[in-house]
């Protein structure tokens, strides 16, 4: 299998899972209705173990641009093979979201609201504020990046890998979800908004394209730092490149920080 083969299929898998986990817990009449945050971090996790298992032999399964990006900013990815893996990556989650609609075909109509539909296939704010909402998708995708690396560090995940992985996707989510509903990875969030604008779904209403810039933007500048952050750290190689994204993140910090202390209860 070539390793664009492989991408696509492992972020297939990923989107096949994590998006039916969401659907199963909000479309009205499914049975799985009403699990929880839990059950839908559980559920993501477990997303993430299959997918990295069905592509990792084969590519490393980054099933992620912001993974394939915050290696290649250290060194530990060809750039030369940058956009295969991301082109992969974005055709693998709109084929997976397509999949889960097929999936759930009865349960569209049954539902109503637009915002459930649309939170099947991407995610939204809890609270919408733009800059913060950036934040928290850098927090969440600097921790992902930070995890990935130290956890392959440690010669004794050596097989669980894969398992190790997923938990560190449950811990984000449990930990860092709420605010956005924790996309840190733009194909996750992109490709299937895509299948969402496409899809003949009944009364989907929009697919929130103002809002779609931050499950992208974000993810991309969190897993670069967070790549960066441990070469500078676990490794003591302090680049140019890690100084210059350090200014950035803690402008994005400061200004974020501003507009939600200056806000008028």
């Amino acid at each position: 299998m070539s390793e664009f083969l492989a991408e696509l299929i492992g972020t297939m898998i990923l989107i096949i899972f994590g998006g039916g986990v969401v659907a199963s817990n909000i479309l009205n009449k499914s049975k799985g209705a009403g699990g929880g945050w839990v059950l839908v971090t559980l559920g993501w996790g477990l997303a993430v173990t299959l997918g990295v298992y069905a592509a990792g032999n084969f590519s490393g399964a980054h099933l992620n641009p912001a993974v394939t990006l915050g290696f290649a900013a250290i060194g530990e990815f060809p750039w030369e093979n940058v956009f295969s893996y991301i082109s992969g990556q974005m055709i693998g989650a709109i084929i997976g979201a397509i999949i889960v609609f097929f999936a759930y075909l009865p349960h569209w109509r049954e539902t109503r609201e637009t915002d459930l539909k649309l939170a099947v296939f991407a995610t939204g704010p809890a609270i919408r504020s733009p800059l913060s909402n950036l934040v928290t998708e850098m927090v969440g995708t600097f921790a992902l990046l930070l995890g990935l690396l130290f956890i392959g560090a440690n010669q004794f995940t050596e097989g669980l890998n894969p398992l190790v992985v997923g938990a560190l996707i449950v811990a984000i989510g449990m930990s860092l979800g709420g605010p956005t509903g924790y996309a840190i990875n733009p194909a996750r969030d992109l490709g299937p908004r895509i299948a969402h604008a496409l899809l003949p779904i009944p009364g989907k209403g929009s697919s929130d394209w103002g809002y779609a810039w931050v499950p992208v933007i974000g993810p991309v500048i969190g897993g670069i730092y967070g790549a960066l952050f441990y070469q500078a750290f676990f490794t003591g190689v302090f680049t140019v490149m890690f100084w210059i994204a350090s200014v950035v993140v803690a402008i994005i910090l400061v200004a974020a920080a501003s507009i939600e202390l200056n806000k008028v209860s």
